[in-house]
C-alpha cells in the first residue's frame, strides 16, 4: 500500500495541482504502450505508472494491490485512489485481451492523427483512464474512489479481491466504463462459460473403425449445441433475444493418420435476464447422453446477469451529457458490484465495435466529450 511520505492525507489534497500539460490523447498513448495483455501482460508496472498520476493529482491514498490468478501462471493487480471517504467508485480495468490478427502497425505503438487514437485497448478501456486523467487536473472530487483493475479480460480475481476488502465497504455506487458509444448501459446478459472432454484409447488411424473418436464424438456434440442455441434464438425479452451460443472450440488432433486418446471443446452462452439456467443445463445432459454418456462435461464460469438497482440517482447527475439509457449486450464487472449491494451503470468513450478487433481506435471527440463528462461528475460531487 502506497501513502504520502508523513503517512497523513496527500496535501496536494487541497489544492490544484500544476502539472507539466500532457493531452488525454499523450495520456492515452502512453497508457496503450504498456503490455497488459490478458494472459501475459504486466498489469503491475501501469499500476506504478497510475500511482504517480494519481499522487500527483492529490488523491488521499493511493494503495496497489496484486492477485494470483486462478490458474496460478500469472499476478492481476489494482490500484485504488481514494480522495475523501468513496461513496462512489468508478472503475476501469486496465487489461486487454491478445492482439487479434490482421493490425497494420504495432498494436502498442499509439498512433496519434487528427480524428482519433489507434492502439491496442484505445477504446476498451484505456481512453477511459486517460480521460479520468485529464478531468482530476483541473477537478478534485468528494467522497470518491478509483478503482483501475486487472483481469477483467479473462477473470474476475481482481475486483472480487476488492469487494472483500476494507477500501469497498462505504460504496454506495458505482460508475463502470466500458466503451459504450456515449450510452449508458443499465442492463446487460451474463455469460457461461463450457467445456466438455472425451476421452479415448489413441492410435493408428488403420484401426479407426474398431476405437473411440474423440473428435468426431465432440463434433457431434458442437452440432447438437449450436442446434439447441437456435431454438433460443427468438425467446427473451425484446432486446435480449437468444442467448448467443457460441461453440468456440474443437481440440486434440495429432496427425492425420493418428487417432488422438482425447479431445475438448468450448462453448459459451450469454444469457439474458429471466434466463431459466437449470433447464438448460439439463438440456445439456440430455445432448451429451444422446451422443456419448461417456462425455464429461464442465462449467468454467458463470457470470450472471447486470441491471441498475436505482436508475433516478445517475439520471440526477448524467443528464444531457449521455446519449440515453440502454441495454447492453455484452458482460461487464457492473454484476459483480451490483451482486454486492452496490448500485452501477455501465459507460465510457469509445464504441464496442472497435474492441477486440485489429487497428483498435477511439475518437478524439470522444475523449473529449470523455473528459467534459467526468468533469461534471467530479464536479457534482463538491455540491
Amino acid at each position: 500500500m502506497y501513502r504520502s511520505e508523513t503517512g497523513q492525507p496527500n496535501p496536494n489534497r487541497k489544492r490544484l495541482v500544476i502539472l507539466a500539460h500532457m493531452t488525454t490523447e499523450a495520456l492515452l498513448g502512453r497508457l496503450i504502450e504498456h503490455h497488459t495483455e490478458n494472459p501475459g501482460g504486466d498489469e503491475l508496472a501501469i499500476c506504478e505508472f497510475l500511482r504517480h498520476e494519481l499522487t500527483t493529482r492529490g488523491a488521499d491514498e493511493v494503495a496497489i494491490s496484486t492477485v494470483p490468478r486462478p490458474k496460478g501462471d500469472d499476478i492481476g493487480a489494482y490500484i485504488f485512489a481514494r480522495f475523501g471517504t468513496p461513496e462512489l467508485l468508478v472503475n476501469v480495468h486496465i487489461d486487454t485481451v491478445p492482439a487479434n490478427t490482421g493490425w497494420t502497425q504495432d498494436p502498442w505503438t499509439p498512433s496519434i492523427t487528427t480524428d482519433k487514437v489507434t492502439g491496442l485497448g484505445a477504446a476498451d478501456t484505456k481512453g477511459a483512464i486517460a480521460a479520468i486523467l485529464t478531468a482530476l487536473e483541473t477537478r478534485s472530487p468528494h467522497n470518491v474512489g478509483f478503482l483501475f483493475s486487472g483481469d477483467e479480460e479473462r477473470g474476475t480475481s481482481c475486483i472480487r479481491d476488492f469487494l472483500s476488502s476494507q477500501q469497498a465497504r462505504d460504496i454506495e455506487r458505482a460508475i463502470v466504463c466500458e466503451p459504450t458509444d456515449r450510452y449508458a448501459g443499465v442492463r446487460h446478459r451474463g455469460v457461461s462459460g463450457y467445456q466438455a472432454r472425451f476421452q479415448g484409447q489413441g492410435g493408428h488411424s488403420s484401426n479407426a473403425d474398431h476405437m473411440p473418436k474423440p473428435v468426431a464424438t465432440l463434433a457431434r456434440l458442437a452440432v447438437k449445441l449450436d442446434d439447441l442455441g437456435q431454438r433460443y434464438v427468438s425467446q427473451g425479452p425484446d432486446d435480449m433475444k437468444g442467448i448467443c451460443m457460441n461453440v468456440a472450440g474443437l481440440d486434440g488432433g495429432v496427425a492425420f493418420n493418428v487417432v488422438p486418446d482425447a479431445a475438448t471443446l468450448t462453448w459459451s452462452i450469454r444469457p439474458p435476464h429471466g434466463f431459466d439456467q437449470h433447464r438448460f443445463d439439463q438440456e445439456i445432459e440430455l445432448a451429451i447422453h444422446n451422443v456419448n454418456p461417456d462425455i464429461t462435461p464442465t462449467r468454467l464460469l458463470h457470470n450472471p446477469p447486470f441491471s441498475t438497482i436505482h436508475l433516478p440517482k445517475f439520471e440526477q447527475v448524467l443528464g444531457s451529457h449521455i446519449r440515453g439509457f440502454i441495454p447492453l449486450q455484452f458482460w461487464t464487472e457492473a454484476a459483480m458490484l451490483s451482486e454486492a449491494g452496490i448500485n452501477a451503470i455501465v459507460l465510457g468513450p469509445g464504441n464496442i465495435e472497435q474492441a477486440h478487433g485489429a487497428d483498435e481506435w477511439v475518437s478524439r471527440e470522444d475523449l473529449k466529450w470523455a473528459v467534459a463528462l467526468f468533469t461534471h461528475i467530479f464536479e457534482s460531487t463538491q455540491a
